[in-house]
């Protein structure tokens, strides 16, 4: 509760001290889990820089990124990375990202800095104070805790307080696996066996809650699972795509024929989500067209490097990549081992020369896709002609 409560406080200071119209450094959303800032140069340019405060905050630094390709960003953001842990608080860190990006673009500090850094200051002196008391109090009872002890239990308060918010219209059997994960994760940490990185860890549960309150989840476009518990491979399951669609029509031939509804894709995510893509493709059943490739890899732009962005929602992924099928005219192969006629050249290539007539596989998924992406690297993206959809 401490943590929450002092977050909150820090986030209406920044608000208040960087307004939306402040002519040098605004803020422009700010909430618990996320803090969108906008620095603007002497020329007027604006840059959005952007803070996400993980689950572990204060005892993780917020994770700084910007879609800037401005090396002066990275500098500054860099920097931050490399602060010692008594500056991990947001007012710090603003403080901090504030003050180099003027000195590197050559603009005055703002007067605002000096308030920023007497909040902190202030507030350092009675934390020392607060636990200076509360050591003496235990050493009367020999019960003494750990330093590391007293801030997991008060980050341990805050995520209780925040779970409560953060589960808010999600139904109780999806909550009670949220809260498995969350042990699980604690677990770990209090073990020293982490997986996965905290920034990539933190994202995930974020989007996971999201699906679950979604309207499109609510609604049985789609499902997921979790494969063997893990954060980092989801299966989801796509239920419903555009009525007018083939596509559609396979699916509900599919039901029929298979005693299946759903085209089943896997995700899987590395350690650098968000800043890099998951790992897309289809499981079941086999289908041609769609921008599907051999061993059920998806060739989107978005899916890579070069078209992914950290902001993007896992749930915008979902759909467009729904969108995607059925724009590319998605036809589910019954028992069938050629590929449409109809299908792009370059994708028709990709899809015979890695495709597996009775199940699709995961090394020849991601070979087909590193394949097509290093020539759309070469010769760039192209825009499907019209009647392909």
């Amino acid at each position: 509760m401490a943590c929450l409560a002092r977050l909150k406080e820090d986030i209406k200071l920044l608000c208040s001290l960087f307004s939306k119209q402040h002519c040098r450094f605004q803020i422009v959303t700010a909430s618990v889990d996320e803090v969108c800032c906008r620095f603007i140069t002497r020329t007027c340019e604006k840059i959005s820089v952007n803070a996400n405060i993980t689950e572990t905050y204060p005892q993780t630094a917020p994770i700084w990124f910007s879609e800037s390709d401005d090396s002066l960003v990275s500098t500054a953001i860099e920097r931050l990375c490399d602060t010692s842990s008594r500056n991990f608080n947001i007012c710090r860190q603003i403080s901090i990202l504030l003050t180099d990006l003027c000195q590197l673009y050559g603009v005055s500090v703002p007067e605002e800095v000096v308030t920023l850094d007497q909040h902190y200051a202030s507030h350092q002196v009675a934390i020392v104070r607060r636990h200076t008391t509360e050591e003496e109090e235990e050493e009367e009872d020999d019960d003494m805790e750990t330093e590391e002890d007293f801030h997991y239990e008060l980050e341990e308060e805050s995520s209780e307080n925040k779970s409560k918010e953060d589960n808010e219209g999600i139904a109780t059997h999806n909550v009670m696996r949220l809260e498995r994960l969350k042990q699980s994760q604690r677990q770990d940490y209090l073990h020293g066996s982490v997986s996965g990185s905290i920034q990539a860890t933190d994202r995930l549960m974020k989007e996971l809650r999201a699906l679950y309150k979604s309207d499109s989840y609510k609604c049985g476009t789609y499902d997921l699972e979790l494969v063997n518990d893990s954060l980092y491979e989801w299966n989801i399951m796509l239920y419903k795509v555009d009525p007018d669609s083939l596509l559609y029509n396979d699916m509900a031939l599919y039901k029929e024929k298979e005693g299946r509804d759903h085209i089943l894709l896997s995700f899987t995510y590395k350690d650098s989500f968000p800043f890099e893509p998951p790992f897309v493709r289809v499981v079941q059943p086999i289908v041609s067209g769609g921008y599907v490739l051999g061993g059920g890899a998806i060739c989107m732009e978005l899916l890579t490097k070069q078209g992914w962005s950290s902001a993007y929602s896992l749930e915008s992924v979902v759909l467009q990549i729904a969108a995607t099928l059925v724009k590319g005219k998605a036809r589910i192969q019954f028992g069938a081992s050629k590929v449409q006629q109809s299908s792009p050249n370059l994708y028709k290539y990709f899809s015979t020369r890695f495709h597996s007539q009775a199940q699709y596989s995961l090394a020849r998924a991601q070979q087909s896709f590193k394949s097509l992406v290093q020539i759309h690297e070469k010769n760039g993206w192209f825009t499907p002609p019209k009647e392909d959809g």
